[in-house]
């Protein structure tokens, strides 16, 4: 993704990406999971252990985004401000969305969360990632993966498969949903940070 960054000015243009990038992120997990159609993988995962214990999603996104910075240290990650921010709010705001949004009971509006989370986290990501303050941990994980030699496709997919799979086992919702999230958010992104590259 490095033809498309985004060049910003300043700092604080850049805190503003980014801070923006993580409260949209988080927000669109939370109606993903509100939408009850189907999680991404990661998603997926968090909320089987969510299920298992009986703590919150929001939760469980905090620990695991910690516990995933370990693996970093063999693959000689380092962490950025962008990092750090990105394990702790992404949780906070995907139980604030989780609490304030109605949950859904037809599937037409079911459908409009999902979509809308969708487009969110496609739009999120593209704020978060031109504030090039460093990835997130699962997706520094993976650029781990690639630099330790394997290719980016094939790390993402034995890491996105691995958590789907234990994460189904666990009680996490698995449907239609992951299966749009997996086909539009790459798509989706590559189209926001071209938008905002030429705004």
């Amino acid at each position: 993704m490095t033809e498309l960054s985004i060049p910003v000015a300043s700092f604080p243009a850049r805190l503003l990406r980014l801070y923006s990038g993580l409260a949209l992120y988080g927000a669109g997990i939370g109606l993903q999971v509100e939408s009850a159609l189907g999680n991404d993988p990661w998603d997926v995962f968090h909320q089987g252990l969510a299920v298992r214990t009986g703590w919150s999603i929001g939760t469980w996104i905090i620990l695991v985004g910690a516990l995933v910075m370990v693996f970093w240290i063999p693959l000689r990650q380092k962490p950025g401000l962008g990092t750090i921010s990105n394990i702790v709010l992404l949780g906070l705001c995907a139980d604030a969305t989780i609490w304030l949004s109605p949950t859904p009971g037809q599937l037409a509006v079911r459908w409009a969360y999902l979509l809308a989370a969708v487009v969110l986290v496609a739009f999120a990501t593209a704020l978060y990632i031109g504030a090039g303050m460093g990835p997130g941990p699962r997706d520094g994980l993976m650029t781990g993966l690639h630099r330790a030699g394997l290719s980016i496709r094939l790390a993402r997919t034995i890491i996105e498969v691995g958590v789907l799979a234990v994460g189904w086992l666990l009680g996490g919702t698995v449907g239609v949903g992951t299966l749009v999230f997996a086909a539009a958010i790459g798509p989706l992104t590559q189209l926001f940070m071209r938008l905002q590259r030429v705004a």
